[in-house]
Order: C-alpha cells, then structure tokens, then sequence
C-alpha cells in the first residue's frame, strides 16, 4: 500500500493520485457519528423508560458525547502526533463502531452513558483530524471540495437523525434504533482500512499543544470568529421548535416539513460552497454571519407569517450550514503544518461555543420571552463577522 509522508496534502498530492475513495469512506463515518449523536434527541422518553433513569439523566446523553469530544479534540495530537495518522483514524473509527454495540446493549444508565463517552472520543478524535487528512488525500485545489463532501454528510445526518430515530424508534424500540447504525459503522471503518493509504507522521510533527497556536494573532481572532459564530446559530437553531409551535402556529407535520426543507437547503448549500471558495474565502467567512444575523432579527420581525418563515428557514439553512467548510478551507490555508493541532481546537471551540449558545439562549426563552434568543443570536453573529474581517486584515495568505 502506497504511504503518504509529506506533512502537506500539497506535497502529497503532487506525489500521488487523489485519494477521493478515501475522502468517501471519511464522509460515511460522518454519518454514522453525526446520526448517534443526534438520535437520542428524539428517543429520551423510551431510553429513560427503558433503563429506570429519569429523562433529564437521559438528556445527559447529548452532554456527555460532547464533553469527551472537546477533551479529546485538544489532547488528540499531543497524545497521537507521533503515529500513522491512519491507524489513529481507524483507531476513532472502531470507537464509534464499539460504541453503537455498548448503547445498544447497555443494561443500564451505566453503561449507556460509557457507551456515549466512548462515542465523544470518536467525534473529537476525527473531526480534529479531519482538514488535515483531506490536504493530505487531495490536491490543494481540491480541498475545499473534500471538505464540502464531508460536511455534507454531516448535513445530510443532522437533517434525518432525529425523525429517522422517531419514526424507527415505534416500530423497532430505540435499541432497534441505535442498532441499524452499527452496519453502517462496520462499513464505513472497512471502507477506510481499504481506501486510506497510510500516512506516516509528518517527519516535522512538533505534537503542537492545540492551546499554544493561540499565541498567533491570526488564529486567535479567527477562534472568536468561529466561537460567536455557533454561538449565535444555536442561541437560534436549539429554540426553534417551540418559536414555530408557539409563534409561527404551525403543526408538528409542517413544522417537520420547514425543519426538512431546512437540512435539504443546507445540503445544497455544501455542495456549492466547494467550488464558490476557491476565491475570495473571507468575503464568505465575514458574509455568512451578517446574512444569518439578518435572518434571525427577520424571523423576530415576520414570526407569526408560515411562509415568511419557511423562506426564511430555507435560507438559514443554504447560508449556514457551509460554514464549517469555509472555516475548515480557512484553517488549512493559515495552518498548513499545524492543521491537525488547529483542527482539534476548532473542534473544541465549536463544541463549547454550542453548549454556550444553547444554554444562553435557553435561559434568554425562559426569562424574557421567545425573542431574544433571536436577538442575542443577531448580535452574536455580528461580532463573528467583525473577527472575521479583523482576521483578514492579519492574514497571511491571499484570498
């Protein structure tokens, strides 16, 4: 099997011929990983049931998986930096694979929860290494493109995870459920083992404490960026639900419909976001907020109208869904050598800037009223565009 050792996806790519099976079998494991984090959302009241815990313990679920993911994504390239980047891929694979088996055979609250901690371990250890195995798999102007692929699966998850496992969950029980993503998980850890040439440690890995790239101007402005970014969309996405049953007035069939007209929008959003970025990157990275801090003072303003709403929402969705593709190609491009560091703090950034958002936001719903969720999410969003554009004018490549 053909090596990949340069530390670039350039060099690499210049060596050998593009690795897009690879990049395939990494956008499946993006599936599977998104689709077990999100199923429990709406499978709480039979896991409780089922397991004698209460549903707030079986919410811990969510929480759990994300707090192994941000521990995971900081330590990953300390602990790893110095072996086959394959091999730890695969080794994130078989931990996703091992926890489907333990939540779906779980006995009791214990277990279940391993089996959710073992699942943020895989997510933190491969989204922290997923920009840096693209550069290496395809050439530099195709990683936009890889990385457009890959969060398309991460769309395509988010958008059928939670009514996939409602509807399976009458018909199968929530362990039926959880079940049906373990072939999936065999596949695509198979799919990798055959397709994912192996990719020696970079011959300059430094193992980069993720926290030390801080000290870059550049990548601490871009961080805040990122941080206000999710902050502010799931300050909006987390409350959506109640906004259009209590708000909007719409019923659960077409409240569905809106939510899947949504993740459809953000699908076709990731699939042109590959090829508009290949110029002018920080007019996306600063465009992309301000459009959703518009959106999200428009939804306050025409909430009571269905139509003005699903517009609105099918926007959101084309807008919002690409971003994490235009940061990714943005971190490639200022951290050619360290990606695999910064990747793992973007990883970890996200994953508290979305508890944040959601707990803000929530605690905003309760205390003054559906609105401001929507208006804290607006000005949030509009301090992520004013980083991004302070992290243009310190930047060090042209785009």
């Amino acid at each position: 099997m053909k090596t990949f050792a340069s530390s670039t996806g350039h060099n690499a790519a210049a060596a050998y011929p593009p690795a897009w099976g690879a990049v395939f079998s990494m956008a499946l494991c993006v599936v599977v990983l998104i689709a077990s984090e999100f199923m429990p959302v709406s499978l709480l009241t039979p896991i409780a049931q089922d397991l004698g815990i209460s549903q707030g313990q079986a919410g811990q679920a969510i929480s759990i998986s994300g707090f192994f993911a941000v521990l995971t994504s900081l330590l990953n390239t300390p602990l790893t930096g110095r072996f086959d980047r394959k091999r730890v891929l695969l080794g994130f694979s078989f931990l996703l694979l091992l926890s489907g088996v333990t939540v779906a055979f779980a006995p009791n609250g214990v277990v279940f929860m391993t089996g959710r901690a073992l699942l943020g371990v895989a997510i933190g250890g491969f989204w922290s290494m997923s920009t840096a195995t693209v550069m290496r798999l395809v050439p530099r102007d195709s990683v936009a493109k890889g990385l457009a692929l890959i969060n398309g699966g991460n769309a395509l998850a988010a958008t059928v995870a939670a009514p996939l496992g409602s509807f399976l969950g009458q018909y199968i029980g929530w362990r039926g459920a959880f079940f049906l993503v373990i072939p999936l998980a065999v596949l695509a850890f198979a799919w990798q083992w055959l397709s994912v040439p192996a990719m020696s440690s970079p011959q300059n890995s430094r193992a980069t404490n993720p926290l030390k790239l801080l000290r870059n101007p550049q990548m601490a402005i871009g961080m805040l960026a990122i941080m206000l970014l999710f902050m502010g969309q799931f300050a909006v996405f987390t409350y959506l639900r109640p906004f259009l049953e209590s708000i909007t007035g719409v019923s659960v069939t077409t409240l569905s419909l809106m939510l899947l007209l949504l993740g459809l929008c953000g699908l076709a959003g990731t699939w042109m976001i590959g090829g508009l970025l290949q110029k002018r990157i920080y007019a996306y990275l600063i465009a992309i907020p301000l459009a959703m801090a518009v959106l999200a003072a428009v939804l306050i303003a025409l909430g009571h109208s269905p139509v003005a709403v699903a517009v609105v929402l099918g926007v959101w969705g084309l807008v919002a869904t690409p971003a994490p593709v235009a940061w990714g190609l943005w971190l490639s491009r200022t951290l050619p050598d360290d990606a695999e560091a910064g990747g793992g703090l973007m990883v970890a950034v996200i994953q508290m800037a979305i508890t944040v958002g959601a707990g803000v936001g929530g605690a905003l719903f309760d205390h003054l009223g559906w609105w401001s969720p929507f208006a804290f999410g607006a000005v949030v969003l509009s301090g992520s565009a004013a980083f991004a554009l302070a992290a243009m004018r310190h930047a060090r490549f042209s785009a």
